[in-house]
């Protein structure tokens, strides 16, 4: 086995190890209300951060009451959350290589900017034990935007952060993770990201 000096990897939820459901959500809730769904993705992302329900500092009713008030858009919270939750589908092939990078004693964690959305999903999946530890904003009380909170994860994990490979699609993430010394990969796409982890990993090979 070829030996590698990362020791852990920390796994963005949305967008890499599932399906961007809040994005996807979003889009199609736009579409069932007539309206721009880029301009209506930018206002629901604003107003899940500015009401502080990413952080668990609001509730989930604030954040639709705003976001209903803001957009014109129609429906329950119950009814808006479900078309979210069902487009966060978790990629069978991630979570293989998950349990390949395990059996090679690699450290796996989550660290999200999820609200509880992302316990009811654990609830409806069960994917947690795959992982030692699910870094969630809406239990941290902050988000990836404060760089705080990656040197709190490598803190809690101990590792320093030349030991840490950080996966995220959204770049500003990986910006901030990046200028405090992590290693780190913009997931852009499956083949692209197995060729970048192949950097970290030669020895991963994953079927079709």
């Amino acid at each position: 086995m070829v030996q590698c000096r990362i020791r852990g990897v920390l796994f963005d939820f949305g967008g890499v190890l599932s399906e961007e459901g809040f994005r996807n959500g979003l889009k199609h809730i736009a579409g069932i209300n007539a309206l721009d769904p880029v301009q209506f993705f930018e206002t629901a992302r604003e107003l899940i951060y500015s009401t502080g329900y990413i952080t668990g500092h609001n509730s989930e009713a604030v954040f639709w009451d705003q976001l209903r008030m803001h957009s014109g858009i129609h429906g329950t919270d119950k009814e808006l959350k479900e078309i979210i939750l069902e487009h966060f589908l978790i990629r069978d092939w991630m979570m293989a290589l998950v349990r390949m990078l395990k059996v090679h004693s690699v450290r796996i964690a989550i660290l999200s900017d999820q609200t509880n959305w992302l316990d009811e999903l654990e609830q409806r999946c069960h994917f947690s034990d795959l992982f030692e530890e699910v870094f969630n904003s809406y239990h941290l009380g902050k988000s990836k935007n404060d760089p705080s909170q990656f040197t709190d994860v490598l803190s809690f994990m101990r590792l320093n952060p030349q030991q840490i490979l950080f996966v995220d699609d959204t770049m500003e993430n990986i910006e901030r993770a990046h200028a405090i010394g992590l290693n780190t990969i913009h997931y852009t796409g499956k083949e692209q990201f197995l060729e970048d982890m192949k950097r970290f990993f030669p020895w991963i090979t994953l079927p079709g």
